[in-house]
């Protein structure tokens, strides 16, 4: 028996729970796959699947058996392509995930910087609004913006900071014009994103925190649609300032309440990968290659993202690398 051919197939039918999905993505028969399987459970002396005419389950042993699997065969496939020859591994794919705001604003000038000196690798890119929308291990390296990370098994490396600022469109403020203090938002239209708990904001002055409650004419997941909705005078917005650093300084927004200091207003852009053993070396080469690019601009990280990270309630099952 093929032991390591039985549990490619074994593994690609969990994932699919059909055995001709799993021959499809194989490339070979349905019967080859299904006698691989039995194979692979006469050996074990264990039934991994319930085979019924309609539907295919994993029992309780083929459950814990697939996650051995699919460890050990991500080592492996990592391994050979360890010990691939240097000119074939100048070259490859790198599969990056990425929050829709570092997307639309740095990632493009970082992907571009590293191409320039490693050519022959390509990207995959995946561009999420949530973290929820991700499933952990389909991609090498992963950007997300956070104020506190969540349970993460992943290796955390934080990048630079991420600063929220209050903006209008010139032909909002001329047709309502501008807020002087925050409590003046009350009476604004205002665009926030889908999230339920935003329903104010928070300022600071010398007197203390003042919570704003606001009054919401747009919410929306998408921040590219927030930004567009701004720029078209439908009302005030909460926005990252790197995403809409053209528009301010080309004067399509107009930042407001500056002299105010908005509350929980920093995140820190995390770079997260799996810390397992078998890291190929394009794949060590791009981490590098981005802390080195953010380092060189923002000489504080450390202290700040650190602090942040350890606040986390579930600080403790993450690993934060700020080496």
């Amino acid at each position: 028996m093929n032991q390591l051919s039985a549990m490619r197939m074994f593994a690609k039918v969990a994932e699919s729970l059909s055995f001709t999905v799993a021959a499809k993505e194989l490339r070979v028969s349905t019967a080859m796959v299904t006698r691989g399987v039995a194979t692979l459970e006469t050996h074990l002396n264990l039934r991994l699947l319930n085979r019924t005419t309609r539907n295919v389950s994993l029992t309780k042993a083929g459950h814990e058996y697939w996650h051995g699997c699919r460890e050990l065969l991500r080592h492996l496939d990592a391994l050979e392509a360890n010990v691939c020859s240097s000119a074939h591994e100048a070259g490859g794919s790198l599969k990056v995930a990425a929050h829709e705001s570092f997307a639309a604003a740095d990632l493009s000038g970082l992907i571009a910087g590293f191409r320039e000196i490693e050519p022959r690798v390509d990207f995959e890119l995946t561009v999420f609004a949530s973290t929820q929308d991700l499933a952990v291990g389909t991609y090498d390296v992963c950007f997300v913006a956070e104020r506190r990370l969540r349970d993460s098994s992943l290796v955390c490396r934080p990048l630079t900071p991420v600063q929220d600022v209050i903006v209008a469109s010139p032909a909002y403020l001329m047709r309502r014009g501008a807020p002087e203090q925050p409590s003046d938002l009350t009476t604004h239209d205002v665009l926030v994103t889908s999230d339920p708990c935003v329903r104010s904001w928070e300022f600071g002055d010398a007197y203390g925190t003042q919570r704003v409650l606001l009054r919401p004419v747009l919410s929306s997941s998408n921040l590219l649609t927030l930004i567009r909705a701004a720029k078209a005078g439908l009302g005030i917005a909460r926005l990252p300032a790197s995403l809409i650093s053209a528009e301010i300084q080309g004067g399509a927004l107009v930042p407001l309440l500056e002299g105010f200091e908005l509350e929980n207003s920093v995140r820190t852009l995390w770079m997260l990968y799996s810390g397992h053993r078998y890291m190929t070396p394009r794949v060590r080469r791009f981490i590098d290659f981005s802390v080195t690019h953010y380092r060189r601009d923002v000489p504080h990280l450390e202290n700040l993202s650190l602090n942040s990270a350890m606040h986390s309630s579930h600080a403790g099952s993450m690993t934060v690398d700020a080496s």
